[in-house]
């Protein structure tokens, strides 16, 4: 009798597992963020972080990079010009692609965004990849996208490796432009410089393991019951 209470108790637990399997949330996407917080001499009395970089791995050769400006101190961030955004990639050789952006702000025409190719970038090194906009803040842009396929032969193996820091320690940087919040393209800049970045990579969630913890934990307890 007690065998038959213990089996019914663990096809029980083990109906939950599956059941909890099925309603966990799907794997947290492979995600990396690093802030540009580290400013040249002309921004540099602005308090930073001035935009975050996330890097979301979409498969073990492609990746895309998203810039997003921030605001701090009643001013927003924005990314423009020459070298509006900048990485340095860890492979030696890549696809760069669908390069896109947008600007929330009033008056502004974002873009068009090019191809720049490898460079130095104001003090912080050279990057192998940056991308330009069309001149001047009514072009900047608060958010740019893009798409890196590696074809170097090699995989990345996490989000953490798309990017790679440079001879000067730095593995993203942005040309910024800094103006009053909320933007408005009729307010002019209030000064322009770069920044770079200092890392710092944000988890993924263990809500599925935790569940999957917790029921198995409930199947001991039950076994231990019915043993006694």
């Amino acid at each position: 009798m007690k065998r038959n209470r213990m089996t019914l108790a663990t096809t029980a637990v083990v109906a939950l597992l599956f059941l909890l399997t099925l309603g966990a949330p799907p794997a947290p996407a492979d995600i990396f963020t690093s802030n540009i917080n580290t400013p040249d001499t002309a921004i540099a009395g602005f308090p930073g972080p001035y935009a975050q970089v996330k890097v979301n791995l979409t498969s073990s050769t492609m990746a895309t990079i998203t810039f997003t400006s921030l605001v701090n101190s009643g001013n927003i961030y924005l990314l423009g010009d020459g070298g509006s955004v900048d990485v340095n990639v860890n492979a030696t050789s890549w696809t760069l692609s669908g390069i896109t952006g947008s600007n929330a702000g009033t008056g502004f025409s974002p873009g068009p965004w090019s191809d720049a190719g490898s460079g130095n970038v104001n003090g912080f090194g050279i990057f192998n990849q940056r991308i330009d906009s069309f001149n001047g803040l009514t072009h900047s842009s608060d958010t740019i996208s893009f798409t890196l396929t590696n074809t170097s032969g090699g995989t990345w193996a996490n989000a953490a490796s798309v990017l790679t820091p440079n001879g000067s320690g730095f593995d993203a940087a942005a040309h910024i432009f800094v103006t009053s919040f909320p933007a408005n393209a009729a307010n002019g800049a209030i000064n322009t410089g770069f920044a770079a970045e200092a890392t710092a990579s944000v988890p993924d969630s263990g809500i599925t393991v935790m569940l999957l913890g917790g029921a198995l934990v409930g199947l001991a307890t039950l076994r231990q019951k019915f043993r006694a």
